[in-house]
């Protein structure tokens, strides 16, 4: 067997090097299809609730924060596990889904629930909102801003994290494939109010209405 095609491939050359070709075109380009990554990402089908509650402490983010969130997601159809971590001023909940399960499905059922558990958080503790469409190995690009030489006393570091909040991640917001841009170093622009009583009081005022006139 190995012989007669041997015989046929010295005897019609012309049609061994049409089909040698035609493999070399047809393995090009199945190597440009292919989904090739340095680092494969295993990370199961889930869906991130971040809340970030500043000043609470950890049991208090547990008791008023992630129990709520967790007892509200508990009823979601198809889900594997649900876990969480809660810490100082953070609670993150992860709500696993089964592998076959639509990620988009997944995140509108999240969604849906999300409403309900915002109403059991106590009015300033906390806003939950859902983590990008993106896994722990979505990090691809990491960079630094930094001011050109001779304007570094122009720029502070709170400067930079404005230039970095607000131009910057905007920007590359808005590129396709892009699902978040985090940012961390700087320090971030703040407004401090210091109250004095005397004056309050020399003016009719109360703190609460301080804090009325802060929130509208």
């Amino acid at each position: 067997m190995l012989d007669k095609i041997i015989h046929y491939s010295i005897k019609n050359k012309l049609i061994i090097g049409l089909l040698t070709l035609s493999l070399i075109a047809w393995g090009s380009y199945s190597l440009s299809q292919l989904p090739i990554d340095a680092v494969p990402d295993i990370t199961n089908n889930q869906v991130q609730i971040i809340t970030v509650a500043p000043s609470q402490s950890a049991l208090d983010i547990e008791r008023l924060v992630t129990f709520p969130i967790e007892q509200t997601m508990a009823t979601i159809p198809n889900v594997e596990e649900i876990r969480s971590f809660s810490r100082f001023g953070l609670s993150v909940v992860t709500i696993v889904f089964f592998d076959n399960v639509d990620v988009y499905w997944a995140r509108q059922q999240v969604n849906e629930r999300l409403t309900m558990a915002a109403k059991q958080i106590p009015p300033g503790v906390g806003s939950p909102e859902l983590g990008p469409v993106t896994t722990g190995l979505g990090e691809i690009y990491q960079y630094i801003i930094r001011p050109k030489k001779g304007f570094e006393d122009k720029f502070s570091p709170t400067d930079l994290r404005s230039v970095q909040d607000w131009i910057v991640r905007r920007q590359l917001l808005g590129t396709p494939g892009v699902a978040d841009v985090a940012r961390f170093g700087g320090y971030l622009k703040q407004y401090e109010i210091a109250l004095d009583p005397d004056k309050l009081r020399s003016y009719d005022l109360s703190i609460g209405e301080v804090f009325s006139a802060l929130e509208k």
